[in-house]
Order: C-alpha cells, then sequence, then structure tokens
C-alpha cells in the first residue's frame, strides 16, 4: 500500500527499528519555523528537529530534544552539559569553542529589513555604517557585521522586538533571517505592508554545534555527520525539505 506524505514522513522519523541508544540535545525554542516550542508545549517543531532526528534514526540512535532560549543552548553545549545544540553558524568567535559537522543542516539568508516607505534595494552591510541597526541578543551574527564599529548596534531580546523597534522608528533597519521576518510580518497586521527587505548581510549556513568539553561530544558529532549523508542520499532530506516549504508556503509577500 502506497503510503500518503505524511505517514511517510512519520514512518521516517518515528518508527522502523531498536534504537541502539538514545541522546539529548538541545533545540532553540523560539525561531518558527525552524525550531520553536510546540504550541501544547509538548516538543519542538520545525525543518530542524525533523532533520536532527531523521539524521540520527538513519544510525540507530533515537533523539529527545530540550527546548531552550538559545542562549542556553549554546551554554550548556560549551559547559558540557548537553552534547549538541541547534541551529548555529559559525563564527570567528565560536569555531573554536564547538565541535562541527561537515554537512550542513541548511542555508538561509540574513537579510536587512526596513520600512516599506524606504526606496533603498540591495544593500549590504558597509550601507549599514553610520546607521542604528538592530539584532537579537545572544544570536550569531557574520563577523563582517559584528566587526564593523562604525554600524551602531542596538540589541533587543526576540526578532519581534526588532520590529516593534523598526516601526516606531527606534532603529534604522532590523537584520533578521529571512524567513522568520517574513514569517513574523505576513503573520502580523501591525507589521504587514509596513516592513520589507531592501538587502542582504549573507546567506548563512547553519549546523549542530557538539561539545568538546561532553564525553560523547566528537563520537556523536561523527555519527551525525553519517547520519546527514545518509538522508540526503536516500531522498529523505529533500522529502522533509519540501514538506516544510509547502507547510510554510514560503513564497514570500515582501518584495526587495
Amino acid at each position: 500500500m502506497r503510503l500518503s506524505y505524511s505517514g511517510w514522513l512519520a514512518s521516517v522519523l518515528f518508527t522502523s527499528h531498536l534504537y541502539a541508544e538514545t541522546i539529548i540535545i538541545n533545540a532553540e525554542d523560539d525561531w518558527a519555523p525552524f525550531s520553536s516550542m510546540r504550541a501544547d508545549k509538548l516538543g519542538v517543531e520545525g525543518l530542524s528537529p525533523n532533520l536532527v532526528k531523521a539524521a540520527f534514526n538513519s544510525q540507530g540512535i533515537k533523539v529527545q530534544f530540550n527546548a531552550v532560549p538559545f542562549a542556553r543552548c549554546l551554554n550548556e553545549v560549551e559547559h558540557g552539559k548537553v552534547v549538541a545544540c541547534f541551529d548555529t553558524s559559525i563564527t570567528e568567535e565560536n569555531k573554536n569553542k564547538f565541535i562541527w559537522h561537515k554537512t550542513p543542516l541548511f542555508e538561509e539568508g540574513l537579510s536587512i529589513f526596513a520600512l516599506s516607505e524606504s526606496t533603498e534595494k540591495n544593500l549590504t552591510p558597509h550601507d549599514l555604517e553610520g546607521k542604528t541597526v538592530g539584532l537579537t541578543h545572544g544570536y550569531t551574527y557574520p563577523n563582517i557585521l559584528m566587526d564593523n564599529k562604525k554600524i551602531i548596534k542596538d540589541s533587543s531580546p526576540f526578532d519581534d522586538t526588532q520590529l516593534k523597534k523598526l516601526i516606531l522608528k527606534r532603529i534604522q533597519y532590523a537584520v533578521i533571517n529571512t524567513t522568520p521576518g517574513t514569517l513574523l510580518i505576513n503573520g502580523n497586521r501591525n507589521y504587514k505592508d509596513k516592513v520589507k527587505i531592501v538587502g542582504l548581510v549573507e546567506t548563512s549556513v547553519f549546523y549542530l554545534n557538539f561539545s568538546r568539553k561532553h564525553k560523547d561530544g566528537q563520537r556523536m558529532a561523527d555519527i551525525f555527520e553519517k547520519g546527514m549523508k545518509t538522508i540526503k542520499s536516500n531522498g529523505t532530506y529533500n522529502h522533509i525539505e519540501t514538506e516544510f516549504k509547502l507547510k510554510n508556503d514560503l513564497v514570500s509577500s515582501i518584495k526587495k
């Protein structure tokens, strides 16, 4: 009998074989649609949990997720309390703090948002010099942005707070990943048609960061890399990614 797509995905993620062991991984709790707490508070959902679970499952490892704020996600891995955390991009600051697998989870744009009345387009980090630019506290940003002292950086606790400040003209630009920013704007009547993308900082690449201090850090990083290669080669990755795009209707109405 042919399975429906949802049935196929469930069979990949949640069934099939006896697991050799179970591990606990920190998952970011507030970065929809990639990784966020479910509405019922009974776990996390998004592209990243599905990919991580599928990759480890392909190697006989069962995964349990501990949903935490991103700053705690990183801190606990750095100090060896948890074996890994997602979603993290590699920067000069963190590249030697963690163990990194080779095959990325996914790529995602880091966009520059401005008020819809702006006539600017195709901005780069260089164009932000002398401007007040919003960032989200605890998130990792590329050195091309963070090392430029001519950019006036304004920290907010959440991406949503950045957008509120932008509407109130307390900042001139907000720097938010493209998909989460788009969904926040399209889903909130206070932002919709008032904010648009005017540039790109970079296309960021995201990974799990594995602990150098946890006894299983290197071993699990190696297992996960094997799992990522497996789901890339057998079609599982493409199926999960396609379902993610369909579910979230990622055709943006925010134009550059």
